[in-house]
């Protein structure tokens, strides 16, 4: 029986999770993509998390058991009954029920918290934003989206510190690609369209061929784009940088060394077929182009595809 290809994204609260997902599932064909929230696991509503004293992002708060059952489940390609959680309400609604299409993106806090969790994915991200940057954004998406004051978002952020550091950080160790999009040193006024990205690419799945990047111009340190090695968690990783001020011609380039791997990912390269790669809230609502986001988008994608490819030759996922 065929099952479906399942990504994990995990991140603290405000990381970038939603964005990074809604080009992925743009790409892969939104009609092939069944997306869950792990926040709908949560075991205690808004209420009762501040009576209690007690955290989202702690374990205890969430009903992680059942998360794991229906990680397995949707891993075999069967149907869950999935709680739904409001945050626009912090109360519960009537559960869904979720039928898992051939890809499946899992995004939350505490995703690869539980050993049988990890196993149930093909391809793992872990956002990792600095932390200035990611309390701009939530300071941004609560007061916009959820009704909270700056002054009460950034009360949260310091409330949830000791879990982020105990719980949600530590699941960094777990991912194959670590995303970390930041703004350029020489700019104090940090604007999503123009953040650089760094990609820490773990050899735990089959990643592309990047090494022509580091045999022309546009690898080297001056470049935009640029490939080189390093060591994270003390394992050595590749690690690719796209900076916000990349051309246009560079990414080009860049792509089309990804999509020449991967010859299913040509149509996806095509930025008319899908208008959401690399697309971006601004400051004032406008609708910003990164291509640090929109070249992580399509790496992403290409980890979906490889999957795919390798269950289908070896009836093997690379979670198994």
């Amino acid at each position: 029986m065929s099952r479906p290809i399942i990504l994990g994204i995990v991140g603290d609260s405000a990381a970038g999770k939603t964005t990074l997902t809604r080009g992925i599932a743009q790409a892969l064909g939104p009609e092939n993509v069944t997306i869950i929230c792990t926040d709908d696991y949560h075991r205690y509503d808004r209420k009762e998390r501040a009576e209690i004293g007690i955290t989202a992002l702690h374990p205890d708060c969430n009903h992680l058991d059942i998360m794991q059952q229906h990680l397995s489940l949707l891993r075999t390609g069967q149907p869950i009954l999935k709680p739904v959680y409001s945050h626009k309400t912090g109360t519960f609604e009537p559960p869904q029920y979720i039928k898992p299409n051939k890809f499946v993106i899992i995004e939350g806090l505490l995703g690869y918290s539980t050993r049988a969790a990890r196993d149930s994915y093909d391809v793992k991200v872990y956002l990792a934003p600095p932390e200035q940057v990611r309390a701009q954004w939530k300071v941004k998406r609560d007061t916009q989206k959820r009704g909270y004051t700056a002054q009460q978002v950034l009360a949260e952020l310091e409330k949830r510190e000791p879990d982020s550091a105990q719980f949600i950080r530590p699941q960094r160790q777990w991912s194959d690609i670590v995303i970390s999009f930041y703004p350029p040193t020489d700019e104090d006024d940090e604007t999503n369209g123009h953040l650089n990205v760094r990609l820490v690419l773990r050899p735990t799945i089959p990643h592309p061929d990047f090494t022509a990047i580091t045999n022309s111009s546009d690898g080297n340190s001056d470049s935009a784009i640029r490939l080189g090695l390093d060591r994270d968690m003390s394992k050595p990783v590749d690690v690719l940088e796209v900076d916000g001020h990349a051309t246009l011609e560079q990414v080009n380039k860049l792509e089309h060394i990804i999509c020449s791997d991967m010859p299913h990912l040509r149509n996806i390269c095509d930025r008319e077929s899908n208008p959401e790669l690399g697309k971006i809230a601004g400051t004032t609502g406008e609708t910003l182009q990164s291509y640090p986001l929109a070249i992580t988008q399509l790496i992403i994608t290409y980890h979906m595809l490889k999957a795919t490819q390798i269950y289908q030759s070896t009836g093997i996922g690379s979670g198994e």
